[in-house]
């Protein structure tokens, strides 16, 4: 596996697992937030975010999390492996509301500068409604995908346990 793609909704641990996967494998991580937004939260050119992600989907090996669903025609073709962390939606939403108490004065390690952790009302919405709007555009995606690569679905946190375990514990040597 040199290129993995973590997809699921705002607080399903996407961020953290990219995290623990990338250095467990020793592969560049990508969190595709960082590429989408501008400081202030100011989106990026559709055109420019596209070319962008297409080259970053081209390197030879890395860790992306990141749903935008734009993109997932240029970045599941390249990916061996797609991991969808999939808790519920109480979960998701209990743990945006506790990344915004931790992260009240500090930007998360995810985002560009100039992002501060922030929450609407839009934003619960786009995390309530997940299951039933985004996650099955994702599963279309990858059933339409002429490459498909492996999946793995994360319903629980015994199943992420249970997902980590079958990584190396120390990255490889060289």
């Amino acid at each position: 596996m040199r290129r993995i793609l973590i997809v699921g909704s705002a607080g399903a641990g996407k961020s953290t697992l990219a995290r623990e996967v990338a250095g467990r494998l020793d592969l560049p991580l990508v969190h595709l937030d960082r590429h989408y937004w501008r400081p202030g939260w100011i989106p990026a050119d559709d055109a420019d975010f596209r070319t962008q992600v297409a080259a970053l989907a081209a390197r030879p090996s890395w860790v992306m999390d990141g749903n935008y669903a734009s993109t997932l025609d240029l970045r599941l073709p390249r990916a061996d492996l797609l991991v969808l962390c999939d808790p519920s939606r109480l979960v998701c939403l209990a743990r945006v509301l506790r990344r915004r108490w931790v992260h009240r004065a500090t930007s998360r390690p995810d985002l560009p500068a100039g992002c501060p952790e922030q929450i609407d009302l839009g934003f619960l919405r786009y995390v309530w409604r997940y299951p039933a709007r985004s996650r099955p555009r994702i599963l279309a995606a990858l059933a339409a995908a002429g490459t498909r690569p492996a999946f793995r679905r994360l319903r629980t946190p015994a199943e992420t346990r249970a997902f980590l375990a079958t990584l190396p514990v120390e990255p490889p040597a060289g």
